[in-house]
C-alpha cells in the first residue's frame, strides 16, 4: 500500500488467480523480464523502489511548500529555484504514484535505472511545453523565464538525489532510450503485419 492510500497494480493475489505467462516466481518471489531491457526485476522490489520514490518526492514537497510560504515575494530567484524544484519533483512524485498503481500494463515494470531515464525525459518535455506556453502551471507565476532557468541547471541532480542513483547514471540514458524506441517499432510492425493480414483476408472473403 503506498502512503497508506494507493493499491498495487500487480498484487500477489492477481498472480495466483490468474496464469500471466509474461510473470514468474523463484524462491524470492514473482518476477518478470521487463518488456524494455529484459531484465529480472521483482515486483517486491520494485514496488518497495516507488514507495521510496514516492515518500521521499513527499517530504520534500512538504518542505518545499513550507520554504515558499515563508518567502517574501521580492525574492525572486529563490521562488524561482523553490518552485522549480517543485515541479521536478512533482512529476517525479506523481510518476511513481501511477506506476504503482497500474495492474494493466506490464510496461510499466522496469529497472529503478530505467525508470529514472524515464523521469529524466518527462521533466525536459515538460520544460519544452512549458517554454512554448503550452501549459499552465500553478508554479510559475510572473517568472517563466527563471523558474525554467533553473529547472535547466538543477533537473538532474534533483532527481539522482530522489532516487538515490550515483552521479553518472544518467549517462547511460541512451540504452533506454533506444531500447524503448525499438521495442515501439517492433509493435508498430506487428500491428502494421497484422492490418495487412486482416485486410488480405477481407479482399480474399469478398
Amino acid at each position: 500500500m503506498l502512503d497508506n492510500k494507493f493499491k498495487r497494480g500487480f498484487t500477489v493475489e492477481k498472480f495466483e488467480n490468474a496464469n500471466e505467462p509474461k510473470v514468474r516466481r523463484d524462491h524470492d518471489g514473482y518476477y518478470i523480464n521487463t518488456l524494455s531491457e529484459n531484465v529480472k526485476v521483482y515486483f517486491d522490489d520494485y514496488y518497495q523502489f516507488l514507495s521510496n520514490v514516492y515518500m521521499k518526492c513527499k517530504q520534500e514537497l512538504e518542505d518545499i511548500d513550507s520554504k515558499i510560504s515563508k518567502t517574501p515575494k521580492n525574492h525572486v530567484e529563490t521562488l524561482s529555484y523553490l518552485r522549480a524544484r517543485k515541479i521536478i519533483i512533482q512529476i517525479a512524485q506523481k510518476s511513481a504514484r501511477s506506476f504503482y498503481t497500474d495492474g494493466t500494463n506490464f510496461g510499466v515494470v522496469m529497472t529503478p535505472w530505467c525508470f529514472g531515464t524515464v523521469i529524466l525525459e518527462k521533466v525536459e518535455i515538460y520544460r519544452e511545453r512549458l517554454a512554448r506556453g503550452e501549459v499552465d502551471d500553478n508554479n510559475i507565476p510572473e517568472f517563466a523565464y527563471y523558474v525554467i532557468r533553473y529547472i535547466d541547471e538543477i533537473y538532474k541532480r534533483v532527481l539522482l538525489d530522489i532516487f538515490d542513483f550515483p552521479t553518472d547514471a544518467f549517462k547511460m540514458r541512451w540504452q533506454y532510450s533506444e531500447l524503448l524506441k525499438r521495442y515501439s517499432k517492433v509493435l508498430s510492425n506487428i500491428t502494421t503485419s497484422l492490418n495487412s493480414v486482416l485486410t488480405m483476408i477481407k479482399n480474399y472473403s469478398t
